[in-house]
């Protein structure tokens, strides 16, 4: 795959895992079980720490290009909500290694392994654009969750052009 289109696919990529982390590293203790919106299943789904783990999961599953093997590392449990919110330490270290892992993946990406089709219950493409859609993914909660710092009075969220380094 052409070394400029992975450069331009990292940088943004990138980006998008920054805003995340800056609406996690922006989020005070106080709000980190704010509900941003009520779930019919449980109120815990509609938190801030819930729905930064869960952007951080899927796209680890999305990198791995299997949804029936992915399993979260621990203390990660997959398919149920643990006793306690995972503290932001806990989601941090994911975050870094989940970086660490689409760095790697993006500058490695062959043609070949670009368009290699992934097959979900919803969707089929090639794994580009599987890259693609998590990162609109993560752009999706990133926004939701720096709106609602705003809506609480957290300053400090601010557009994230490319990614912040060019290495994980």
């Amino acid at each position: 795959m052409d070394a400029r289109l992975k450069t331009s696919l990292w940088l943004q990529y990138g980006a998008a895992l920054d805003t995340l982390e800056d609406a996690m590293n922006l989020c005070p203790d106080n709000l980190w079980t704010v509900q941003l919106w009520a779930d019919a299943d449980d109120s815990r789904y509609g938190q801030f720490w819930y729905l930064t783990y869960h952007t951080l999961s899927w796209t680890d599953l999305f990198l791995g290009g299997s949804y029936e093997d992915f399993k979260p590392p621990a203390p990660f449990v997959r398919g149920k909500l643990p006793d306690q919110p995972y503290t932001k330490e806990q989601i941090y270290t994911y975050l870094k290694s989940v970086r660490a892992k689409a760095h790697t993946i993006i500058e490695g990406l062959t043609d070949e392994q670009a368009y290699q089709p992934l097959i979900l219950e919803w969707m089929q493409a090639p794994y580009v654009e599987m890259l693609m859609y998590a990162m609109r993914h993560i752009q999706e909660h990133a926004a939701q969750l720096n709106m609602v710092l705003g809506e609480k009075g957290v300053t400090g969220q601010d557009w994230v052009a490319q990614a912040r380094d060019r290495v994980s």
